[in-house]
């Protein structure tokens, strides 16, 4: 075989093998050394056994270990992990969703409206899908159902909702997404902040719109004992305020160019800290949690770096990259053509795969390639970052149902979640359109922070 053919070969076995379920992150770093022992082996080198050891794939591992260890990009990650999960163990979300939930009362669906709108908030302290989607399946679906509310309809708003996590900023996702295209985090920040909030509005719409369609699936609260006005003022001022005010001081400073991603995240860590001791909810137990959680979510962030560079280094020196621009370019493609393509890779990719496997090993597949077709590599990456949205959404994986799911047991089947979350699916398919049409919906803001983008 040749270089190009091993390459492909390469690609196809690691889709198998994290199909059948092994680790990605190691199966990155053994599918990179595996392959790339051949890829730089030499005829003739192996004299004694201390030989079979002098191979470059062992220097590339060790340096691409340094370099995701020296990422100064990378350092926000674990502070920000540190504040969601702060603010998930010590009950504020608790807090959150109640009072959201006495503000919203009037509303058609209110209930769903006050989930989503604590999805979102806490999504930005978090940016882990999974916690977010736990959490509000615990707290937000008993409170649901004890009011009646259809079993698939609120299944699909905590679903939905809890995956703007990775759109919304702070997000893990971006700086994730930064470190690989080596963008500005910053730039990508400002380019998410209208999409983000795009979504999460036109999902409060639709839950709107629906529920006044067919009030059957969320029945009124009982408004007999709801608490007067003042009491609704106070626990928002109470809950919501503080939470959105920390969020905003952090997100705020990172846009206004006040501090680094790190910095902020920094600061969001120690706000996390000190709004738990406010709320004297913050026990040892609780904040020995947060460290693991936080230690066990980098490490493997880490090592999906390690593993995802190691792997596409070799990729690309078989020749696996040519081949598929080769490819690409050999269409002759418009540059929408070109965008379209991308995301309906993205996409189908998005039913057996998890954001992170397509965002490390495909993602950048396609990003020398933005320059030929002379697309915006900050609006490519809201592009992105939409279309992920839907790899937590789209069936057989759909990671949001199974999280959910997995909280939940028996109190609901699984296909009833799926056919909950297929209209935000839609709705995401509907918003990556709008993007595309009107790109200042993404590229507006960091345009005016920062000057307009220059390649």
């Amino acid at each position: 075989m040749t270089n190009p053919e091993v390459a492909i070969l390469m690609l196809t076995m690691f889709i198998v093998l994290v199909l059948l379920g092994f680790p990605i992150a190691f199966t990155l770093i053994a599918m990179g050394v595996g392959f790339g022992y051949y890829a730089y082996y030499q005829a003739g080198s192996i004299q004694t056994i201390a030989d079979a050891f002098n191979n470059q794939i062992f220097y590339l591992l060790n340096q691409n270990t340094y370099s995701v260890m020296e990422n100064d990009t990378l350092v926000a990650v674990p502070l920000f992990l540190f504040m969601g999960y702060v603010v998930e163990r010590a009950n504020i979300v608790n807090r959150l969703f109640y009072s959201l939930q006495l503000a919203a009362r009037n509303l058609p669906g209110s209930m769903a409206v006050a989930a989503l709108i604590t999805c979102a908030v806490f999504s930005t302290a978090s940016g882990i899908v999974g916690a977010v989607v736990t959490l509000m399946g615990l707290l937000a679906f008993p409170a649901m159902a004890a009011a009646r509310y259809r079993k698939d309809f609120a299944s699909g708003v905590i679903c939905a909702g809890g995956t703007l996590g990775i759109l919304i900023p702070p997000s893990i996702m971006l700086i994730v997404y930064a470190a690989i295209a080596e963008l500005s985090p910053l730039r990508l920040y400002a380019a998410a902040v209208f999409p983000g909030l795009m979504l999460a509005g036109f999902y409060i719409v639709y839950v709107i719109l629906r529920v006044m369609v067919s009030p059957s699936i969320a029945p009124k609260p009982d408004m007999d004992s709801a608490p007067s006005r003042g009491r609704i003022y106070l626990e928002l001022l109470t809950s919501f305020v503080p939470l959105t005010v920390l969020i905003m001081l952090v997100l705020g400073s990172i846009l206004g160019g006040l501090a680094t991603p790190a910095e902020a995240a920094a600061m969001g860590a120690l706000g996390g800290l000190v709004l738990a001791m406010l709320y004297r909810s913050l026990t040892w137990t609780k904040l020995k949690e947060s460290i693991y959680l936080t230690a066990k979510a980098t490490a493997m962030v880490c090592w999906l770096f390690v593993g995802s560079w190691t792997f596409a280094s070799v990729f690309s020196y078989l020749g696996g990259h040519d081949v598929i621009e080769h490819w690409v370019l050999s269409m002759d493609l418009a540059p929408w053509q070109f965008l379209i393509m991308v995301q309906l890779i993205i996409f189908i990719l998005g039913w057996p795969l998890e954001w992170s496997e397509i965002l490390i090993i495909f993602v950048p597949i396609f990003l020398p390639m933005l320059d030929t077709f002379g697309v915006n590599p900050y609006f490519f990456a809201m592009l992105i970052a939409l279309n992920l949205q839907t790899s937590f959404l789209t069936p057989p994986m759909a990671m949001s149902a199974y999280y959910l799911k997995g909280v939940l047991r028996g109190q609901i089947e699984l296909i009833q979640i799926f056919k909950g979350i297929m209209p935000y699916l839609a709705i995401v398919i509907f918003c990556m359109f709008l993007m595309y049409m009107y790109p200042s919906i993404a590229l507006w803001l960091p345009d005016a922070l920062f000057g307009p983008y220059v390649p």
